[in-house]
């Protein structure tokens, strides 16, 4: 798999697991994964900045951990 990607096409999602004080905001782009079987994360307060790209098996894992609190929101 690639590391890089043009991401500057990308359509960002806000996670609904950001909350609103400007911190933890994480932002996905669920458009990519159908085009390139990956899933990119970003930091929405930092969009210029590094982006992770996941297969979807790990960003399942990484969700399902934020939601049982493995991962502190």
């Amino acid at each position: 798999m690639s590391s890089s990607q043009d991401l500057t096409s990308a359509r960002w999602v806000k996670s609904s697991y950001s909350n609103g004080d400007g911190g933890d905001c994480v932002e996905w782009a669920p458009a990519r994964v159908a085009t390139s079987a990956v899933v990119p994360v970003r930091d929405s307060k930092y969009p210029a900045g590094p982006v992770l790209l996941l297969c979807p098996v790990a960003f399942s894992v990484f969700v399902r951990a934020i939601g049982e609190g493995v991962i502190p929101q």
